[in-house]
């Protein structure tokens, strides 16, 4: 890869607005197509299980072809990768587009996965790579802003355009901006060095086996009843032997899948781990919302996606930010502060009841996105801070597998968490109900309640539902709020990323003053 000294700086400008412009549609693609599922039941005779699988295929098959992205871009070099990626990713979108059945539809989602799987981390690297070392703050809070700009924009642009257009527009939107980051791609993007280096493939199908297993297990434990089930059984069987099989021929093989080099940064270990809690808290908070404010207090579609968006302008602010602070102040206040307001949002949310004001709900999601804003970025650059430049687009596959996996387990034990403690909140509720009781507010009257009526019986049971609802969301902000508190111990074990002083910057300042 040509170092910053060889690229001109429009040149850098260039390239850079090419590998986050196929970030944007990988990321993008993860979460557009949720609102459209409704309608292409109708077009493809898909039940609600069924078309389940337009997703599952999708975060599976871009899960397990994260992992080989490092050894294929040290292997044919970067730009190549990138280019069959943005290539394949685009054609396997229009196709996506034209599908006629089910069938066609998971075959051409799971290619899309494989295709699409290598440009978030190869994103990364590469901005790393032709950046200098003192850049790579504010060449982070890019990243960052392509990265988190899928989940802000993907639900809104995508019931914008299955309403007015068509929900095959969902994917033929990839079509001109694919282009657009290939050109560029072809033209500026230099090669990498090559490096010749076995590929452990024992190592790849057994972790490839754990990781499709997990994002299965997590993708239908729901609707399956987790362990009570024969399929969910056999997934968590095959991952448990999976993960046995891998670490003993991982301890054997000379050249194992995974660098064993990579792996012993102490940095690059405490990133992979908080961005596996960045994950779970990113996600989860964002999956949990739209259901809370649909389902407990009424609102819109429309008006949630308008109360909910200043949290994404929240994030993108606080980038903005850490664009500009990065190269002068230690990392790990920026991680620090940005945990910190990620809790106290938060602990704000804790205190939600059944119906919350638009005002307090964009506060507290604004205060949370800006927090996570400046969790995201420096933790993504002082992850790299000590490690070996080689490692970069291993470390980077790595990096994007953890995020996503912990995304993917938040949700679903948030979920799971949350259907479980309805449940609970709503007997012990009921236990302690009378149709006297005045810490509840009866939506009919006492007397009705105790003559028996059906009506009202049923009205009381909606509301005791709504209140157990509402504690049961509470329970999973308040776990989130843990989560984000526990990680900063941690942030002081990190190394530090200061800027280091020179000596001729030393002694240039001293001539100052």
């Amino acid at each position: 890869m040509a170092s910053d000294q060889q690229m001109s700086p429009a040149t850098k400008r260039i390239v850079t607005f090419a590998v986050m412009l196929a970030t944007i549609i990988q990321v993008l693609d993860t979460t557009i197509a949720n609102v459209a599922l409704p309608h292409m039941m109708g077009s493809l005779m898909a039940t609600q299980d069924q078309v389940s699988w337009v997703l599952t295929s999708y975060i599976v098959a871009s899960a397990i072809m994260t992992l080989p992205t490092g050894w294929l871009a040290g292997r044919y070099g970067r730009k190549t990768i990138m280019v069959v990626a943005v290539t394949g990713f685009t054609f396997t979108s229009v196709l996506c587009g034209l599908a006629t059945s089910l069938e066609q539809m998971v075959l051409f989602r799971v290619l899309q996965g494989v295709f699409g799987a290598a440009l978030v981390p190869l994103s990364q690297s590469t901005l790393l790579d032709i950046n200098e070392r003192k850049d790579h703050g504010k060449a982070m809070a890019v990243w960052g802003m392509g990265v988190m700009l899928g989940p802000i924009v993907g639900p809104s642009l995508g019931g914008y355009l299955t309403e007015y257009y068509s929900w095959r527009y969902v994917f033929f939107i990839n079509l001109p901006l694919g282009i657009l980051s290939l050109i560029g791609l072809l033209i500026y993007l230099p090669e990498s060095p090559k490096q010749e280096r076995p590929f452990d493939k024992l190592g790849f199908l057994t972790l490839s086996l754990c990781i499709a297993c997990i994002q299965l297990m997590l993708d239908r434990g729901e609707s399956e009843d987790w362990l009570d089930s024969m399929e969910i059984q056999l997934y968590v069987a095959v991952m448990i032997g999976a993960i046995w099989m891998y670490v003993v021929h991982t301890l054997q093989e000379p050249h194992p899948f995974l660098s064993p080099g990579m792996l012993k940064d102490k940095n690059l270990q405490l990133g992979l781990f908080f961005m596996f809690i960045v994950g779970m808290v990113l996600l989860t908070t964002m999956a949990l919302m739209p259901p809370y404010m649909q389902n407990l207090m009424g609102y819109s579609v429309l008006d949630v996606g308008f109360i909910l968006a200043p949290r994404g302008f929240g994030t993108l602010m606080a980038m903005m930010i850490v664009s500009r602070v990065a190269s002068r102040i230690d990392q790990r206040q920026l991680i620090l502060l940005g945990l910190l307001l990620t809790a106290y949002a938060l602990e704000r949310m804790c205190r939600f009841t059944t119906f919350v004001p638009a005002g307090e709900i964009t506060i507290t999601g604004m205060i949370q996105g800006f927090g996570l804003g400046f969790v995201f970025i420096p933790l993504s650059s002082a992850s790299y801070t000590t490690l070996d430049p080689k490692y970069r687009a291993e470390a980077a596959s790595l990096f994007s597998l953890v995020r996503n996996l912990g995304s993917s387990i938040g949700v679903s034990v948030g979920f799971m968490l949350f259907s479980r403690n309805t449940a609970r909140q709503h007997a012990y509720i009921s236990e302690a109900v009378t149709p006297y009781s005045t810490w509840l507010e009866l939506p009919v009257s006492p007397e009705a309640i105790a003559t028996g009526s059906s009506t009202a019986l049923r009205m009381l049971d909606l509301e005791i539902t709504r209140q157990a609802m509402t504690i049961a969301y509470i329970n999973d902000f308040k776990l989130m709020m843990w989560l984000v508190l526990a990680l900063v111990p941690l942030v002081f074990v990190l190394n530090s990323t200061k800027p280091k002083v020179t000596a001729q910057a030393a002694v240039s300042g001293s001539r100052q003053h």
